[in-house]
């Protein structure tokens, strides 16, 4: 057992990691957004005897006095928290550089500080941007093709420069595409599903010849788990892929046999990111997270989609598919 700080937990992957963390029996405070609803986004949904035994700690990952005081008496810090909507961040660029930049350095300058014996930093796989040689390996360049992207390589150089500088004991953990139960509609597994089983029949995206890696969300957070419990993985960068690949056309043509074949795909000007910003190929290589940890991804792509969509059906309400979301 150990005591665990999760930035971020009240988000998509966040929810699920604090989920298995508590599950493997660790003692976990949930770092979540300060809001006057008082709510804790994805926590709020755990059963309550699990929540019971969760710390939450409500603040802001951009104040570094709370991101201090939240860190103390922690043994490992899994720091997800960030700003992700790559459309968002073209618009809003700054709020990027805020959270994700700054928000990573107050999660480093903190464990300078206090000492965990680990800090997990999460970055993505959007930092690589379109794939130059495939599968795509820790050491392929980076491209900032987004906002977003170029904070998330910033916040991946400042844990190194950590790492390098104070030894402060930092693995980049940078997953594929992680899909699953409880992202957001703004992704593109979300945005089909929610479309179709809303009835509509005109199913609007944007480019569909890109391709991505996709990982189940369970098997994400079991990569950030794993990666945790091996001292080889410190002061690395590691991929977690699935090191398959498929197109946005194929993925929503299957989502349509499964759940409305007479459906058809529609483009939408809206959703198209300008040219030079798409990112048009990611195949990760998963060889070093299998060389260095136990991890092996767990679920099909089929099976991870099955309890994907069933998650959907019982929760459309709290989505909202008749705008885009960004």
């Amino acid at each position: 057992m150990s005591n665990v700080l999760i930035t971020g937990a009240d988000g998509f992957i966040g929810s699920h990691l604090t989920e298995s963390l508590v599950q493997e029996g660790h003692k976990v405070r949930a770092f979540v957004m300060y809001n006057s609803f008082n709510t804790w986004g994805w926590l709020d949904t755990l059963p309550k005897e699990m929540l019971s035994g969760i710390e939450i700690f409500q603040g802001d990952i951009r104040d570094p006095n709370g991101v201090k005081h939240a860190m103390k008496g922690m043994d490992e810090v899994f720091h997800l928290a960030a700003l992700i909507a790559i459309p968002f961040s073209y618009h809003s660029p700054d709020t990027y550089v805020d959270t994700n930049i700054k928000g990573t350095l107050n999660v480093l300058q903190a464990a300078r500080d206090l000492g965990p014996s680990r800090v997990l930093v999460t970055s993505t796989s959007e930092v690589y941007g379109t794939a130059k040689y495939v599968p795509i390996d820790e050491g392929h360049p980076f491209q900032g093709q987004s906002p977003y992207s170029a904070t998330k390589i910033g916040a991946d150089r400042l844990a190194e420069s950590f790492y390098r500088s104070f030894g402060t004991p930092v693995t980049i953990v940078r997953p594929f595409n992680t899909y699953g139960p409880r992202q957001s509609a703004r992704a593109v597994i979300p945005t089909i599903i929610t479309q179709l089983l809303s009835g509509k029949v005109e199913i609007k995206l944007g480019s569909l010849t890109p391709t991505r890696d996709f990982n189940y969300v369970k098997d994400t957070a079991q990569g950030f788990i794993e990666i945790a419990k091996s001292d080889k993985t410190i002061g690395e960068e590691i991929n977690i892929a699935t090191q398959q690949e498929i197109s946005i056309g194929q993925l929503a043509e299957e989502l349509i046999r499964q759940i409305n074949p007479n459906a058809r795909i529609v483009c939408d000007e809206e959703r198209l990111r300008p040219e030079k910003s798409e990112v048009n190929r990611l195949l990760g290589s998963n060889e070093k997270i299998k060389k260095l940890t136990d991890w092996r991804p767990r679920y099909t792509f089929s099976e991870g989609l099955a309890e994907t969509i069933d998650f959907f059906k019982y929760n459309l309400d709290k989505y909202k598919s008749d705008i885009y979301n960004i």
